[in-house]
């Protein structure tokens, strides 16, 4: 069976992948926050784009893919 551009899209697998590295990146900037003992504001506001971008990356793969009608 070989696998066809149309069938890839279809699955949404790099759409799924960025999502899911995107959480992986959420994950760790969360372990490496609340390790810090007196976090500075930069390193807040590091923290804060980071977790703030995770609304928008969900939003693009959220409203990607097929428009159905």
């Amino acid at each position: 069976m070989k696998l066809t551009p149309e069938q890839l899209d279809a699955w949404r697998v790099v759409p799924r992948v960025l999502v899911l590295l995107y959480g992986w990146l959420c994950f760790d900037t969360h372990q490496w926050y609340t390790a810090l003992a007196d976090p500075t504001t930069p390193q807040q506001l590091y923290a804060s784009v980071i977790w703030t971008g995770a609304a928008a990356w969900f939003g693009f793969y959220v409203n990607s893919g097929r428009r159905q009608e």
